[in-house]
């Protein structure tokens, strides 16, 4: 029963998760849910053309590298950098885009507001990917006890019994593994965000190249350590870059926003009593990276 138990809750998470920092963002930094919706869709939208780019032509590129790289270490190396490389272009270029050409508001290049965009980005994939737990949950839970020869063929029978018995076997704190990286993930995300719109607030291309090298560095390390270094050292190294994603948050903050949104009725007696000596919220965005 644990360990049922365990399995679903690390699926539950993956959904929970950034439907709960959705939440927490909207009361606490007055973040919009239509940005959460904006990000959500700009990931969709990158992966409609990121995997058919995988699929057609940087994995068949890789399969020629295989052969033309002898060492076994660096052809791993050289894959997981182009497979990072390939998932930043794509989603740091799509975020630029959208920032390019929808999110044009003052309101929506924002610190606070770049959060609520990238939850919704990075949310969205966990949300996926939970599902898809969930939906495997279901099955293997259904499939745990059964007679397996009466639902598969006989070529995929031994398959399937070390699938069934792989997914039961996985220690409790393995099984969370899914969450935590997910976790790490949408902090990334919150990062890379923030520096995709250094681009338009600090008027410097340079933000979106750094962006695309910050996802490289992540999705390599993610791919290269799953096969040389094990899972637990690999995860660890992720969540390590998730707070550091956490920490280029915070050093690209807007001291303005970064404190909590105020009540309606604390506000705007304020604003009418100061609003001629005090410059507006607008006018403090405008002018700190002029």
């Amino acid at each position: 029963m644990f360990d049922a138990l365990i399995r679903f809750l690390n699926a539950a998470l993956m959904i929970a998760l950034p439907l709960g920092l959705g939440v927490y963002l909207s009361r606490k930094l007055d973040g919009k849910w239509r940005l959460f919706g904006v990000g959500a869709l700009t990931f969709v939208a990158s992966q409609v053309f990121h995997i058919p780019f995988n699929a057609w032509i940087l994995n068949p590129l890789l399969k020629k590298l295989d052969l033309q790289i002898s060492d076994p270490v660096l052809q791993l190396a050289v894959v997981a950098l182009l497979l990072g490389l390939s998932a930043g272009v794509f989603e740091e270029v799509s975020r630029y885009l959208v920032y390019r050409f929808w999110l044009v508001a003052k309101s929506d290049r924002t610190w606070r507001s770049a959060l609520m965009f990238g939850a919704g980005h990075g949310g969205i994939e966990a949300i996926i990917l939970g599902v898809l737990g969930l939906y495997a949950f279901v099955q293997l839970v259904a499939y745990r006890n059964a007679d397996l020869s009466a639902i598969v063929t006989p070529e995929q029978l031994d398959l399937a019994k070390l699938q069934v018995e792989t997914y039961w076997s996985l220690p409790w704190y393995a099984a969370l593994l899914g969450a935590v990286e997910r976790a790490a993930a949408i902090c990334f995300h919150l990062s890379a965000t923030v520096l995709v719109l250094q681009a338009f607030r600090r008027k410097n291309i340079f933000w979106l190249f750094l962006a695309i090298g910050w996802h490289t560095i992540l999705d390599a390390v993610a791919v290269f350590g799953a096969q040389s270094w094990g899972t637990y050292v690999t995860e660890g190294l992720i969540v390590s870059l998730g707070l550091l994603g956490l920490v280029i948050v915070f050093l690209l903050r807007e001291p303005a926003e970064i404190q909590d949104v105020l009540s309606p009725e604390d506000t705007e007696p304020a604003q009418i009593e100061i609003q001629p000596q005090k410059p507006s919220i607008e006018t403090l965005e405008d002018s700190r990276y002029v």
